[in-house]
């Protein structure tokens, strides 16, 4: 590449829009309108992804997002800390799970979208 990236993003679809915008927010992502059916939801500056209000099954259920983190069991204790699946019918977590790369824990949004939280071995 002969130019200088400044950030990557993916798109996710929703199945009910307005829930998993309050979802997102809830997990404390930052949300940017961007039109009546797209937001961006930003981690930092260079950390983010658009949510779209567009529903394809076969997407949704094959859409997976990789989140990497400094501190996967302090992410895990402040999400789980949320209460989400109480909150949100579909939504499901997991605990930590421990591989010889790292550890990450899972997360289905409200649409089925999973969420991988994970921290790499140092």
């Amino acid at each position: 590449m002969n130019y200088q990236s400044k950030s990557i993003r993916t798109f996710i679809g929703a199945k009910d829009f307005h829930e998993s915008r309050e979802f997102y927010r809830d997990i404390g992502f930052e949300e940017i309108e961007v039109g009546n059916t797209m937001c961006l939801f930003k981690v930092n500056e260079h950390l983010g992804f658009y949510l779209q209000d567009y529903y394809v099954k076969d997407w949704i259920d094959n859409s997976m997002v990789f989140l990497e983190v400094d501190d996967v069991e302090k992410c895990e204790a402040e999400i789980k800390g949320k209460q989400l699946p109480e909150k949100y019918e579909h939504v499901r977590l997991t605990d930590i799970k421990v591989y010889d790369w790292g550890r990450e824990f899972f997360m289905h949004d409200p649409s089925g979208v999973l969420w991988h939280f994970g921290e790499f071995k140092k």
